[in-house]
């Protein structure tokens, strides 16, 4: 992975691997197996928002002098997100089957579209705009390795 545009949309496929795994075995009553799966798929998403927030976001502003755009729109996705995983948090602890794969049908339409706007405009652009030098793909790699270890 050579650019910001395929390691962050890796990064996001990884991500939606395993909600899809969770809400699998949600279906079918697994509640270990979706416990497992989706303590997996927030630890990843968490992580995913904290790069982009603390990394990409701040230094593709500073590149660009775009603060009132794309990298707004992202940040209150993000927060959208996360009140919706909020509520799957809940609804996993009571083992509440019908109500976690409800907001889970709403989270999965808001990740596809922000993902789409993220492949295929901000990472993009943000290739394009930030200086090499900066080695941003570096920087996203290591923040993403050192909270795994």
């Amino acid at each position: 992975m050579s650019s910001i545009p395929d390691y962050m949309t890796v990064k996001h496929r990884e991500c939606d691997d395993t909600f899809a795994e969770a809400e699998s075995a949600v279906a079918k009553n697994n509640w270990s197996l979706a416990k497992e799966k989706w303590q997996l798929f927030t630890t990843d998403l968490d992580l995913h928002f904290e790069a982009e927030e603390t990394i990409l976001f701040p230094q593709f502003e500073k590149a660009t002098g775009i603060i009132a755009g794309p990298t707004q729109v992202m940040r209150s996705e993000h927060e959208q997100m996360r009140v919706l995983v909020q509520g799957l948090n809940k609804a996993l602890s009571e083992n509440k089957k019908d109500e976690f794969l409800g907001l889970s049908d709403t989270l999965m339409v808001l990740m596809q579209q922000h993902n789409m706007k993220e492949e295929m405009m901000l990472y993009p652009m943000s290739q394009q705009h930030i200086p090499m030098e900066l080695d941003i793909l570096k920087q996203l790699k290591e923040h993403c390795e050192a909270v795994l270890n």
